[in-house]
């Protein structure tokens, strides 16, 4: 091989490194294809869970908690805080807000009734089905 870089060469190595990533990705979209159906939840898509997502929405709690690693980081990843604490505890934890311990972060009392807070709860419940492929590796988020 010489020591000069000619076009002929500098061509056949765009052409090969684009041919290469493109069949590289067309695999990857079909092993996509074939994985994401087996990890879909969406039999477990409730009346309830579409409710406690509106809850979501509308008292903008993604604007200071993560879900799923999406949001602000403001306050905790909610992603699998079913898991970690529970619906009881879920529950009221948000009715005694504000806790007014000094020099801690204060989430506000939204006044949800008990019907919004089941369907919040039911909402984060499904959030902590979704297979996430074991992330974050450590239950605490």
């Amino acid at each position: 091989m010489s020591g000069t870089f000619t076009k002929s060469m500098a061509r056949n190595i765009f052409f090969g490194g684009t041919v290469f990533f493109a069949l590289l990705f067309i695999a990857l979209t079909f092993d996509s294809m074939q994985t994401l159906p087996k990890r879909d939840n969406r039999a477990n898509l409730t009346p309830a869970v579409a409710a406690g997502k509106k809850v979501w929405e509308v008292n903008n709690c993604i604007g200071c908690h993560t879900l799923l690693g999406e949001g602000a980081y403001f306050a905790p990843e909610l992603g699998n805080v079913y898991k970690r604490r529970g619906p009881e505890f879920i529950k009221a934890w948000i009715q005694s807000q504000p806790t007014g311990a000094p020099g801690r972060r204060q989430m506000p009392n939204f006044h949800l009734t008990d019907q919004q807070l089941n369907d919040l709860v039911e909402f984060l419940k499904y959030t902590s089905e979704i297979n996430t492929a074991n992330w974050p590796p450590n239950i605490e988020g």
